[in-house]
């Protein structure tokens, strides 16, 4: 099978109603949209086929799908949770990749999913990290900023001098809550009610993390 036919099906899988990948391939491709891929593999084939194509996908979503800056944006960061806590030292599972790491909901083992978004609730940019790794840490990546300007809107996680300095050489002003232990500093009417409204990239993260763990890939 071609790459193009590996990502179609599997964005297919998660734009359907599917639970499960298996039953969606093995039951509705193979069986229904023959017409539209002749020549499907196995199922233990095709897991093997997603994981090789994994690169071109991330490719693809950030070339076609990603939406435009308009120099309000804001950014956030959520845990991937791998399994339950009570199961990590069982888990084979990403053994030697995730790490466990602490969110204000608590420790996990997993992942963080950062995404950037415009004031429309549009994806700018998106990445992964380790559990572990520090918010502010994709940031000084000149890459996942590379199409952001104006202003960026964070939560406290975000706060530091250096960070707000090295992104405002590069034409983004980050914008954010003060800490308890810092002295207040003057903003605009505009600017506080844009950062009252970092709530929507909320709600962004929460339909993602909604939709998406109730789809599993079984072997």
């Amino acid at each position: 099978m071609s790459k193009s036919e590996v990502i179609t099906i599997a964005v297919l899988f998660h734009l359907g109603g599917f639970r499960t990948f298996k039953h969606f391939y093995i039951y509705y491709v193979q069986k229904h949209m023959q017409n539209e891929f002749p020549q499907t593999v196995s199922y233990n084939r095709f897991t093997e086929l997603m994981q090789s194509n994994l690169m071109p996908m991330v490719l693809f979503l950030k070339t076609c799908y990603l939406g435009k800056c308009t120099g309000i944006s804001f950014i956030d960061s959520t845990p991937v949770r791998v399994c339950k806590n009570k199961r990590i030292n069982r888990k084979k599972v990403f053994k030697g990749i995730a790490n466990t790491g602490k969110s204000t909901m608590g420790w996990f083992y997993g992942f963080k999913l950062h995404i950037i978004i415009n004031e429309q609730g549009e994806i700018l940019n998106f990445t992964i990290t380790q559990a572990s790794e520090d918010d502010r840490e994709p940031l000084k990546q000149e890459r996942f900023l590379d199409k952001i300007f104006g202003k960026l809107f964070t939560d406290k996680g975000y706060v530091a001098k250096e960070l707000a300095k090295l992104l405002f050489v590069d034409g983004v002003q980050l914008i954010t809550h003060i800490r308890n232990n810092m002295k207040n500093c003057l903003m605009t009417i505009s600017d506080k009610i844009l950062l009252r409204k970092r709530s929507v990239i909320e709600t962004v993260n929460d339909e993602l993390k909604k939709h998406l763990p109730n789809r599993t890939f079984q072997t």
